[in-house]
């Protein structure tokens, strides 16, 4: 198999996902083209338009979102007609999926180049909008073990016995680094500013990122999902774990992550493309996987992909130099710490998603571009990235530095 490289990263600024927003009027193809053009100029017009395929996550697909997002936005982006695309959903966990599946074509010898990522304005497409069934099918949610996910996040926090001040602690730290790092220019590389139509800029920095102090404000926030769980959704869940017997709401707003807009799109090919190219590699893919995982606690299937991808490149947790793990709701990464004991030196460096925002279709492949930096900053040779998400899916990449 034809060994795969990555050779460039880049991501919008993540916005808030509301009106008001400053990506709130950037139509989601447009920060797409955006991005590919950034591209352009980073690789040559010639190198970006020889790939052989465009492959782009997103999850809620319907309105702005719908229609096939990868080819419309392949078609905003001036990119050749004859590029194959997929729009993949595999929720929160897409736009890295969409990274493996460009990974595996090159692999195979299918594409030389390909640019992979995600897309999600949730200001203009909001969660759940698509209406699957289940959603409001209360017998159909039943039998499936289905809650929202902020739900089976608390769920989560119970049955792993995970407190209010565990949890504050990761907001915290979150927002601290990622503030610190934004103002240290670690994102300096790696995001591209949001124009509008008149070349003025909508944003060019993550516009979720708080100042909570020493975090005692922290503390007064309430629990938010208890309403959802009493219309329903707790008694469905104790119905499928008969060993817990009331589901403890512990996650605040300030628990989950920011509802937000954003893109991200990496370029990856094979060493004979780059060298075609002119391309200097970043990183080598060592290994991908993808997992699934228990649906109805939702978001433990990361560390299932995150142990599989280790495993397929010969390391462990302790022995890579980063670690990108998503903070999917706060119990998840207090999870983490509390059971495999990282070094919190090398996870999370330049802070996380509690503190940026979750684009959902995007998420995975901004992580991976946060790897890559990180790796250079702190100059290391491995790295991992590790994404969860809503009904059990999961998702990780390890890179070798080049």
């Amino acid at each position: 198999m034809t060994e795969v490289y990555v050779y460039d990263a880049v991501r919008t600024p993540r916005g808030k996902g509301r009106p008001g927003g400053s990506l709130s009027t950037i139509p989601p193809v447009e920060l797409v083209a955006q991005l590919v053009k950034a591209l352009e100029a980073r690789n040559g017009r010639e190198a970006i338009h020889a790939a052989g395929a465009f492959i782009l996550g997103c999850v809620t697909q319907v309105g702005a979102q719908g229609g096939h997002i990868a080819l419309a936005s392949r078609i905003r982006a001036d990119l050749p007609d004859d590029v194959p695309v997929l729009t993949v959903n595999n929720f929160c966990v897409s736009g890295l999926s969409a990274v493996a599946d460009a990974a595996r074509r090159v692999a195979s010898g299918e594409a030389e180049l390909a640019l992979a990522g995600g897309v999600e304005s949730m200001s203009q497409v909001e969660f759940m909008t698509d209406k699957a069934t289940y959603y409001a099918d209360m017998g159909m949610a039943s039998a499936m073990g289905w809650s929202p996910v902020g739900v089976a996040a608390d769920l989560l926090a119970t049955t792993e016995n995970i407190d209010r001040d565990a949890m504050d602690a990761a907001v915290l730290r979150s927002h601290q680094r990622a503030a610190k790092a934004w103002a240290d220019g670690r994102y300096a590389d790696r995001v591209v500013a949001i124009t509008h139509p008149d070349g003025a800029v909508a944003l060019a920095h993550d516009e979720n990122i708080r100042d909570f102090g020493d975090g005692a404000s922290l503390k007064k926030l309430p629990p938010v999902f208890a309403p959802f769980g009493a219309a329903g959704f707790d008694n469905i869940l104790l119905a499928h774990r008969p060993d817990v017997t009331e589901v403890a709401h512990r996650h605040t707003v300030a628990h989950c992550p920011p509802i937000s807009d954003g893109a991200a799109m990496i370029l990856v090919g094979s060493k004979a493309a780059g060298e075609r190219w002119g391309l200097t590699p970043l990183a080598r893919i060592r290994s991908v996987a993808e997992a699934a995982g228990d649906r109805v606690m939702q978001l433990t299937a990361g560390f299932t992909a995150l142990d599989k991808a280790l495993d397929r490149a010969g390391l462990d947790l302790g022995s890579v130099g980063a670690v990108e793990f998503m903070e999917a709701f706060a119990a998840v990464p207090v999870k983490l710490e509390r059971d495999r004991s990282p070094d919190m030196a090398k996870l999370n460096v330049n802070g996380g998603h509690l503190a940026m925002g979750h684009p959902m279709g995007a998420t995975g492949a901004i992580l991976l571009g946060t790897l890559i930096d990180v790796m250079r900053q702190t100059n290391v040779e491995t790295g991992v990235v590790a994404a969860t998400g809503g009904i059990g899916v999961g998702a990780a990449m390890v890179l070798e530095r080049t």
